[in-house]
């Protein structure tokens, strides 16, 4: 026996009587509710909403601002409006220096006994590390002498003023993990060292943050060495 097609119906028709009525009125009102709705605030009230931004003195007086240059002007890149203790900023600065020679100097060791026993690859890797780390420290030294100090290259304490240990080594992996270990010890001090300087010293900072980008980098190498 052949079945009538079934007819789908997605919605029940409604009829006159279930359609509400709806007067000039609520015609009215509908059409109302909907411009408020679409609209939203009143025009002018976006601008009203917006924070008062107060602007430093100095970059709304410009008199203000060329007095303030000419104040000490014999400290060169140091402007009066320098927040932090000078010396103090020079003297983690000239830490941070010791920190990069001896860490050039280890490089530089490990790489001539990396090639003596017969390991160039790794031996390659610690001359490019030393290469970086010694710019490091022109950079730093560079800064140092813009904040009116003087870079530290005395040997005497220089260990003592370095936050990474001098290790010399003779095995392979015992470098490798040893320059990681100070790769590390120089990735905690230069970020303690970026959030000491904040907002208060940007330049410096950027430089600081700079080096421990590099620093992370040479640790990720040292870590794919120890894995090889």
């Amino acid at each position: 026996m052949k079945q009538e097609p079934r007819v789908k119906r997605d919605h029940k028709q409604k009829g006159p009587k279930d359609r509400p009525a709806a007067g000039p009125d609520k015609a009215k009102g509908h059409h109302e509710s909907d411009v408020s709705h679409h609209q939203g605030k009143p025009m002018g009230r976006a601008k009203a909403d917006k924070k008062h931004v107060d602007l430093p003195a100095l970059l709304t007086d410009k008199s203000l601002l060329r007095k303030m240059a000419r104040k000490e002007v014999d400290d060169g890149a140091v402007t009066p409006d320098y927040s932090l203790d000078k010396d103090v900023v020079i003297g983690l600065l000239n830490e941070s220096l010791a920190t990069e020679l001896v860490c050039t100097l280890r490089y530089k060791r490990h790489y001539y006994v990396a090639n003596r026993i017969k390991g160039r690859y790794v031996a390659a890797e610690f001359a490019q590390h030393a290469i970086e780390e010694l710019a490091h420290a022109d950079l730093i030294a560079e800064r140092i002498m813009q904040l009116g100090g003087t870079p530290d290259f005395n040997p005497v304490g220089l260990a003592e003023r370095s936050h990474a240990e001098y290790f010399e080594g003779t095995d392979l992996q015992d470098m490798i993990r040893e320059n990681l270990v100070a790769e590390r010890i120089a990735i905690e001090s230069y970020r303690a060292f970026a959030q000491f300087l904040g907002e208060a010293d940007p330049t410096t900072r950027r430089m600081i943050e700079s080096i421990l980008a590099m620093e992370e980098e040479h640790a990720d190498d040292l870590t794919d060495l120890m894995e090889d």
